[in-house]
């Protein structure tokens, strides 16, 4: 029952994070100046939909299997079916979940997660032959299925709040701000700053800043001291890629 879309769904999924994946990696140009990242956004939100939706029909087809006469099921061979389906989709989510980590690609991140949720939802049908086999209680299956339906569900609202956010630009998180913030009152040349602003956008972080210096300093040693803030943002914050404007007062 858990699995029964699981086919069907995995091909569309794939199909729509390989195009997304290459379309947002493409190059800046004359129409979209800032590049195609937030396709990342757009396209893990409509695969939260599709896992949300998935969740939905689990639930269903388990609340409507605990109304109906349960038929004979053939443990055995289902068992050996679930036991290799887990072992490659097991594989597969460690391998997803370290590119995820590394990358923070949010289509990554939600194949991850919608394979993760094939893991679980393959796990409880083996819990679930398991008791079937040794006690006769066919209803755990739809047990299973209610539980697994709500993790799914659960699961893809956080994802789609995620993506939400990166379509709305949130900022930078506020540890980053304040370390940023921290570097630029390290400098003695500076006497004030104004207007920090990041936005995030899939592995991006855009910053803007008006730094405030004395006003005898040169221009030189202005824009020196300020491609050292640069330089010290993108060696702390390495995995991030950075489009820094700085604007000199």
């Amino acid at each position: 029952l858990v699995g029964s879309e699981m086919c069907i769904r995995d091909r569309l999924v794939s199909a729509l994070n390989f195009f997304a994946i290459r379309k947002s990696q493409a190059a800046p140009d004359a129409k979209f100046n800032f590049g195609y990242a937030k396709l990342e956004a757009l396209a893990a939100m409509f695969e939260g939909v599709l896992i949300v939706g998935a969740g939905a029909f689990i639930f269903y087809e388990s609340v409507r299997k605990l109304q109906t006469e349960q038929a004979p099921v053939d443990t055995a061979f289902s068992l050996y079916a679930m036991a290799l389906s887990v072992a490659v989709t097991g594989l597969l989510v460690a391998y997803l979940s370290r590119v995820a980590r590394r990358t923070r690609n949010l289509i990554v991140r939600a194949d991850a997660l919608h394979y993760k949720s094939d893991l679980f939802s393959n796990l409880a049908v083996i819990i679930s032959l398991l008791i079937i086999k040794f006690s006769g209680f066919v209803m755990i299956d739809a047990i299973f299925g209610i539980v697994i339906s709500g993790y799914i569900a659960q699961s893809a609202i956080s994802l789609g709040k995620d993506a939400f956010g990166v379509l709305l630009d949130h900022a930078a998180s506020p540890e980053v701000t304040a370390e940023i913030i921290k570097m630029i009152k390290a400098k003695q040349r500076i006497s004030d700053f104004h207007y920090l602003n990041t936005r995030q956008s899939a592995n991006a972080i855009f910053l803007t800043l008006h730094l405030v210096f004395d006003k005898d300093i040169s221009l030189y040693d202005a824009h020196k001291i300020s491609d050292e803030i640069e330089a010290a943002i993108r060696a702390k914050y390495g995995e991030l890629e950075w489009q820094i404007t700085t604007h000199l007062d």
